[in-house]
């Protein structure tokens, strides 16, 4: 009799914890997507500087409750996507144009490192890895602004993980170049984005033929020519306001 009525406990003992670890896995799931989503619609201009980003809409929109939605805002706030304002809530960061100035100087700097970090990099495995993850840059298609900002963060990440410096790619990280150049809105023509891609390839090649010295140089100048299109396109946005 003990026997029998000991292995019905255990197997309600066990069932709750399956039932929690699901309800666990489905909420990171949901919270996963919500921001992916949202990223993608920053980065692609979708949402634009300073708008509002609203619990009640976002939970209709995800059809899931604020739990999920506030996760995700507070990842992406972790990011340096959104920032949230007292009164305000959550809004889609805006960048001033002496802080996308300064973003630009730290990060020419860092990826400059990066670059020459990879290029010296004696891993084989690692440059084998390095290899078959830019592989698209060397695709003729054309490109459009999203399937460009995928690649192009998808390169640079290429980049510092075969320079292997853990540190280096965490203060990157901080400084997305995306988020600068969806500030300016329209920056990613069908020009800049061949003139991009050819910049890729040229830090690619320095990068696998072991030269750190060019390819540091040629990460310089692409990161140099970014800034002063960006900065370009903010001040002729700004004259057009006025």
């Amino acid at each position: 009799m003990s026997i029998q009525t000991d292995s019905p406990s255990k197997s309600r003992a066990v069932k709750p914890k399956k039932r929690r670890l699901g309800i666990i896995t489905a909420h990171g799931a949901t919270v996963g997507l919500i921001v992916d989503s949202l990223r993608e619609d920053i980065l692609a201009g979708r949402r634009g500087p300073g708008e509002r980003l609203v619990e009640c809409e976002l939970t209709a929109r995800f059809a899931v409750s604020r739990g999920p939605v506030r996760e995700a805002l507070r990842r992406l706030a972790a990011e340096g996507l959104i920032e949230h304002w007292p009164n305000r809530g959550a809004l889609v960061r805006r960048l001033s144009e002496r802080a996308i100035r300064e973003l630009f100087q730290v990060r020419i700097e860092l990826e400059a490192l990066a670059a020459r970090l990879a290029a010296e990099s004696s891993d084989e495995a690692a440059r084998a890895a390095f290899s078959r993850a830019i592989a698209l840059i060397f695709d003729k298609r054309e490109r459009d602004p999203r399937a460009y900002l995928k690649e192009n963060s998808a390169f640079h990440d290429a980049i510092m993980s075969l320079g292997g410096n853990l540190q280096l790619r965490e203060l990157a990280a901080r400084l997305r170049l995306p988020l600068i150049m969806a500030q300016v809105g329209g920056a990613l023509t069908p020009e800049a984005l061949v003139q991009s891609v050819a910049e890729h390839r040229a830090v690619a090649k320095a990068i696998l033929a072991r030269d750190a010295r060019a390819a540091a140089a040629a990460m310089r100048g692409h990161i140099e020519r970014a800034a002063a299109f960006a900065l370009a396109r903010l001040n002729g946005k700004g004259r057009a306001a006025r």
